[in-house]
């Protein structure tokens, strides 16, 4: 909770006004029963119908100012939790955004959806709950002894008793149903995980008919999350009853002690009347100091899980050094790295590519070829060796500039609710003329125009558009910014061979001074390339140009023969 108090303190003024009214309203509450033992025991006996006006009135304004003084504060203590909450899940959010990938991955992304969502309602709830119940509870319990106390300290002692009791079985929930609220929250996570993959992959699961499979698996984690919530129910349900049962014993008692000493003459009717409101306040306020043990209890497992993030330390740090002279734009000098940090997804690699020329990368599925593109943007940190951008090691520029640098299509990328134009601009400082260049170069401006032109509106993740529209899109906006390097990882699989022998044209006609980097399953896609890195197990397996490799390396002729012909020489591009 330490974390979480920096977004508490600007917010103290604002707490104080509302704990001020709370504490007015709740003294005010206080007041009530005294006046009427007062009444009962002073005003009635003088027999003046007046005094029980005069004083009804008091106990009236004092109702009055309790409840308008409950609501006012109430109303405050929301808008100032929602406040607290408000810049928590901006920071959250803001530091999520920012996460290297291996943290992201370390987290997972259910987790932060789960973290952003029900964690941060959690807190939500703990800070208004604090306002409104902690503060009132406090005071009318400590309030309403202090003045039985006065009034009766024999009859008050009896009423102490019980206390002990409340205490214990309070610490016995706390400490029991903390770190269950934590093991909650991370089966929720799984939860998030299995709802997200189904959502998403709705069409593969209908298509492979795996519709029950995926029912039962989403049955076995909302059952295991709802075995949690009982369990935690099953401790926290002991709580208001065991509370419950403890004071009515006490109020009992009370009430059996008062007897003995009002026929004893050591107290008077109006006591005994005063003693049990005092009692069902304090039993009410006892039991909301429970509720705020409960709200407790998932208020601080919530904000470790917001502090583990929101501390997490930078790990993409830019590093002192300057540029030195470089021939090539692109270089990797003997890199290594591994995502598990257990066996290398790239092996000792070693490459350089020219400014303005094509590098095509090729290999099985799993062989590193993403994994180049991950380090090249510096999503990941290579565990050795070095990568360099026009001279300058990647890890010496500052990440706003590094990713200034690039326009990419990765192999999972996204199109949002929103018009074309939007798509491809994605909030940035483009002009119509560089959009409409970009649908052009990508192939895209036939498509756009036979649906309505830039303003038509693609619905969410652009499910109104093929996967080939969707590709062509998806490159023109990473050509709109005109970028330094171009990067397109598997960014034409949806696309028929004519209509990516027509992109690959453009791009060499149009983009002559951009680094091209093309990762590609097709030999077809990359036969144009300046060079051609071939990848196998995370290791290079060939490098050079299309005619090289057909002589050089096994592994592209293979690939090169069993899609091109036996040949190999069948020009897609013709």
């Amino acid at each position: 909770m330490r974390d979480i108090m920096k977004y508490i303190r600007p917010f103290f003024g604002y707490i104080s006004v509302t704990l001020t009214i709370k504490f007015i309203a709740s003294v005010a509450e206080l007041l009530i029963p005294s006046l009427l033992a007062y009444i009962i025991d002073d005003v009635v006996p003088t027999g003046e119908a007046s005094g029980v006006f005069i004083w009804g009135g008091v106990m009236a304004l004092c109702a009055v100012t309790a409840l308008l003084g409950n609501v006012i504060a109430n109303r405050m203590a929301a808008k100032s939790a929602g406040g607290i909450t408000e810049h928590i899940r901006h920071d959250l959010f803001s530091k999520i955004t920012f996460l290297s990938s291996s943290q992201l991955d370390g987290f997972t992304v259910p987790s932060a959806v789960s973290r952003l969502t029900t964690d941060t309602y959690n807190l939500n709830q703990l800070f208004a709950r604090m306002q409104r119940i902690g503060v009132r509870g406090p005071i009318l319990l400590i309030g309403g002894i202090a003045v039985t106390l006065v009034m009766d300290p024999g009859l008050t002692l009896v009423m102490i008793a019980t206390l002990p009791l409340i205490a214990l079985l309070v610490y016995f929930v706390t400490v029991k149903s903390v770190p269950m609220y934590t093991k909650q929250q991370g089966i929720l996570d799984s939860m998030v995980r299995v709802v997200q993959e189904n959502i998403t992959g709705a069409r593969v699961i209908k298509a492979l008919s795996k519709t029950e499979y995926e029912r039962k698996r989403y049955d076995r984690v909302n059952n295991d999350l709802a075995d949690m919530e009982q369990r935690v129910g099953s401790v926290m349900a002991v709580t208001n009853p065991g509370s419950t049962l403890i004071l009515n014993i006490g109020l009992t008692l009370v009430v059996a002690v008062g007897a003995f000493r009002m026929d004893a003459g050591l107290t008077s009717p109006g006591v005994i009347i005063a003693f049990i409101n005092y009692f069902t306040i304090i039993l009410n306020a006892m039991l909301g100091v429970t509720r705020i043990f409960v709200m407790w209890s998932k208020g601080q497992a919530s904000a470790k899980r917001i502090a583990q993030v929101l501390g997490a330390p930078e790990e993409l740090t830019e590093q002192p050094g300057g540029g030195t002279e470089d021939e090539s734009h692109i270089r990797f000098d003997n890199v290594s790295f591994s995502y598990e940090k257990a066996g290398d997804n790239l092996s000792h690699v070693s490459f350089s590519v020219g400014r303005g020329q094509t590098l095509g990368i090729i290999g099985a599925t799993g062989s590193g070829k993403s994994t180049i593109v991950n380090l090249l943007m510096r999503f990941y940190d290579a565990d050795t060796g070095r990568i360099f951008i026009g001279g300058r090691d990647i890890r010496t520029i500052p990440a706003k500039e590094l990713r200034g640098k690039f326009g990419v299509v990765f192999q999972n990328d996204f199109l949002f609710a929103d018009t074309i134009r939007e798509n491809i601009r994605y909030f940035r400082d483009i002009s119509e003329s560089s959009l409409e260049e970009a649908a052009r170069t990508a192939g895209a401006a036939e498509f756009i125009e036979s649906v309505g032109g830039m303003d038509y509106r693609l619905s969410a993740r652009g499910n109104n558009l093929s996967g080939g529209q969707k590709q062509r899109l998806l490159i023109a906006r990473a050509l709109a910014a005109d970028p330094e390097i171009l990067i397109l990882d598997d960014a034409s699989s949806a696309l028929d061979y004519r209509t990516d022998a027509c992109l690959r044209r453009e791009l060499a006609s149009r983009l002559e001074g951009t680094t091209k980097v093309i990762v590609a399953q097709r030999v077809s896609s990359l036969k144009g390339a300046d060079l051609i890195l071939v990848l196998e197990g995370g290791k290079t397996a060939g490098w050079g140009t299309h005619s090289q490799l057909m002589q050089s390396c096994p592994i592209y002729r293979e690939i090169a023969e069993s899609q091109m012909g036996t040949a190999g020489e069948v020009d897609f591009d013709e």
